[in-house]
């Protein structure tokens, strides 16, 4: 008896075991959006087989960021940044909590580059958004990051965000930020229609400006060039989905930021995200240059991201991505904030597959059913 109750408990245990190895299996074939990680102005570094994310929240007044192996499963690392550090310049309680938003972080000669936005202390005028660009380093990837000088990268004399870096080629380096729409009121057909039908008096704007970067990362080479803003005219084919936040009565601003750009096959691309931030018309659109400061051409196929609730998805407020590979680099994944029916106000963090041919970037997204694992996930 003894022994065919022995056997029954091996036999229970070893198909116990071969189920959880199943299912373990199971788990890393598939993954479904959106991912575990509450960031908005998601970022992710790639170094030394391990993936980085850096992000917009999740921390008391500056960055924390977070680690995987396979671009799914993301394991918390902390606090990165402090506000406080030797060489901070900022002020945690202007506006906002200070206003610490979308941290990049990039790998340079050995040593880790957090780029980020904030308030300024320095603020004689005592404007409400202050915000100045700010570069941190670290010897690694999880911190901590301190200031490189107690100042903010440059001051162009208007509040600015969402700091990008491009690295070209021929080793030169350029910066891609976004001119705030606070005190920016700027004329165009979709003004005057908003006065016309008494929603707005004006309409302030955000603009996506492009400089280039000293190789130190000490300041700026030459004056920043204007290469993406909204349309001005009602029969721009851009004009309509960039214009929602003021024809859906949602606010009297029309965003153009959170820029990402890239290079491939001689082409530049830059990926921009339009509406309100905080709404449900936040999307993604592009253009193309043959140039890193322009003229940027936009793109017919936009918006390529966009909440999809008005054909029965469940995702809306899709934006501010940045771009990674898989870990074979087969694979070009779209990273962006999005909201669902279910986290409500929260931002939540997906990642979608993206193609770039012949000048067109698709994304295929937003998606919440199973997809299949990046390519060489092991």
């Amino acid at each position: 008896m003894k022994k065919i109750f022995l056997l029954l408990m091996l036999t229970k245990v070893f198909i116990n075991t071969t189920i959880a190895q199943v299912n373990s299996t199971n788990q890393q074939t598939v993954y479904s959006n959106p991912l575990n990680v509450k960031f908005g102005d998601p970022y992710v570094l790639y170094t030394k087989g391990t993936y980085y994310m850096y992000g917009t929240g999740g921390a008391d007044k500056g960055f924390a960021a977070y680690s995987s192996k396979d671009l799914v499963n993301w394991k918390p690392e902390g606090q990165v940044y402090f506000h406080n550090n030797k060489n901070g310049w900022s002020d945690p309680n202007a506006a906002w909590d200070g206003a610490y938003w979308a941290p990049e972080v990039y790998e340079v000669k050995g040593k880790f580059y957090l780029f980020y936005s904030a308030q300024w202390k320095v603020n004689p005028k005592n404007e409400e958004e202050n915000f100045k660009i700010g570069v941190a380093v670290s010897e690694k990837p999880t911190g901590p990051f301190v200031d490189l000088a107690p100042k903010p990268l440059f001051d162009p004399g208007y509040p600015v965000i969402d700091a990008n870096v491009f690295f070209d080629t021929n080793g030169k380096c350029y910066l891609y930020y976004s001119r705030c729409a606070y005190k920016h009121p700027v004329e165009s057909e979709i003004a005057n229609f908003s006065r016309k039908n008494g929603k707005y008096k004006e309409i302030e704007e955000s603009w996506v400006y492009g400089v280039e970067l000293e190789p130190d990362f000490s300041g700026i080479i030459g004056k920043p060039v204007l290469l993406l803003r909204p349309p001005v005219k009602l029969n721009d084919k851009q004009a309509e989905w960039e214009s929602l936040s003021v024809t859906s009565g949602e606010v009297n601003r029309r965003w153009t930021e959170g820029s990402v750009t890239f290079k491939k096959d001689n082409i530049y691309y830059i990926m921009y995200s339009a509406n309100h931030f905080g709404g449900g018309h936040y999307a993604v659109g592009y253009g193309t240059s043959s140039s890193p400061l322009g003229p940027f051409k936009k793109a017919a196929n936009n918006p390529v991201l966009q909440k999809n609730t008005h054909k029965g998805g469940a995702v809306s407020g899709t934006g501010h991505n940045s771009i990674t590979y898989s870990p074979d680099g087969k694979e070009m994944f779209c990273v962006y904030h999005g909201r669902t029916t279910k986290t409500g106000e929260e931002r939540v963090v997906f990642i979608d597959r993206m193609e770039v041919e012949n000048g067109k970037i698709t994304v295929h997204g937003p998606t919440t059913e199973p997809q299949k694992m990046p390519s060489g996930v092991h």
